[in-house]
């Protein structure tokens, strides 16, 4: 069975972070709902989630991939280390690494983008171009074990391409 970390922070984007988990757990992957601190956090239209384990605590090498959602929560998430070194970890391991709209700024953060094909909510293309990616205005993008997308109406074909390179690991 593989498992993924979905972060998970104040204001995430709704869909983009439900979908997914839904999605990868109708697969057949455990999906860890992952925050600071083990609890109960609301969406930006207040959908709640649970997050039960915490990102402080989480190693790369028990995981599969991880998920950033968009929203808010991604400015909230890449404030640290422990989060931005997950990322780098799953990245020099090849491992899944999804990212939908405004998530983006965490891979940025993490300094992983330098030469990657990715996509995002257009209002954060300029922190990836500066952040050394390659930003295509394409609904899903990806680029080895990086898959991202640009925003909810993305989401079917998002959850395509997260499925299928999850499964190719």
């Amino acid at each position: 069975m593989k498992r993924v970390l979905q972060l998970v922070s104040e204001d995430f984007e709704d869909l983009e972070l439900w979908c997914p988990v839904m999605r990868l757990r109708e697969a057949g992957a455990q999906v860890d709902l992952a925050a600071e601190k083990p609890g109960i956090y609301h969406g930006k239209y207040g959908v709640p989630c649970e997050a039960t384990v915490s990102f402080l605590e989480c190693k790369a090498k028990d995981y599969d991939g991880i998920l950033v959602p968009g929203g808010w929560a991604p400015d909230k998430l890449r404030r640290y280390p422990e989060v931005l070194e997950l990322v780098r970890e799953m990245n020099a391991d090849g491992k899944l690494i999804g990212q939908i709209c405004h998530a983006g700024w965490v891979l940025a953060s993490a300094e992983i983008l330098e030469g990657r094909k990715v996509t995002s909510t257009p209002g954060i293309r300029d922190d990836l171009t500066h952040a050394g990616a390659i930003w295509l205005d394409e609904p899903v993008v990806v680029d080895g074990n990086l898959v991202s997308a640009r925003r909810p109406p993305d989401i079917p074909g998002y959850m395509e391409a997260l499925v299928h390179v999850l499964n190719q690991q």
